[in-house]
């Protein structure tokens, strides 16, 4: 199925544009009419995504994060994160609750927290090559009334 409109952001894996990252999201899905749940649940899931790519994927460095976002007539959302950082050496591990390779300062909850407000979460990665967090989530149909 073709997109009926489609993003591409390009960043900065700097902390100050995860909010940035989340807003824009946000705004751009805002066009299917998501409810305020369906709509935070997305915000967060991207929140933790970009934070994974910040923390994790450049680590100590600064590189580009990449999103893009496809948006569907039947109410679909689909959000590639992508970094082009150290990758994951063990994505199994990595997708445990609770697991964290930043150490004791992180819950380690990302990948969980994602997958729980989005219908389907995908993650590739390769060490040395970075890692591509994908999202996807469909809005329940809204009635509208006059009056």
């Amino acid at each position: 199925m073709k997109p009926i409109n489609e993003m591409h952001l390009r960043f900065p894996s700097v902390s100050a544009n995860e909010a940035f990252a989340r807003a824009a999201v946000s705004t751009f899905v805002a066009q299917l009419d998501p409810t305020l749940d369906e709509l935070c649940d997305t915000k967060t899931a991207v929140s933790e995504a970009v934070t994974n790519c910040i923390v994790h994927g450049y680590r100590d460095t600064i590189g580009t994060i990449y999103i893009d976002c496809a948006l569907y007539e039947n109410g679909r959302v689909v959000i590639r994160v992508r970094d082009r950082g150290c990758g994951i050496e063990n994505l199994k591990q990595a997708m445990e609750p609770l697991y964290s390779s930043a150490g004791g300062e992180r819950a380690g909850l990302g990948f969980a927290v994602m997958q729980s407000f989005m219908d389907k979460l995908r993650v590739q990665s390769r060490p040395g090559q970075g890692t591509t967090v994908v999202l996807e989530k469909t809005f329940s149909p809204r009635v509208h009334t006059n009056g």
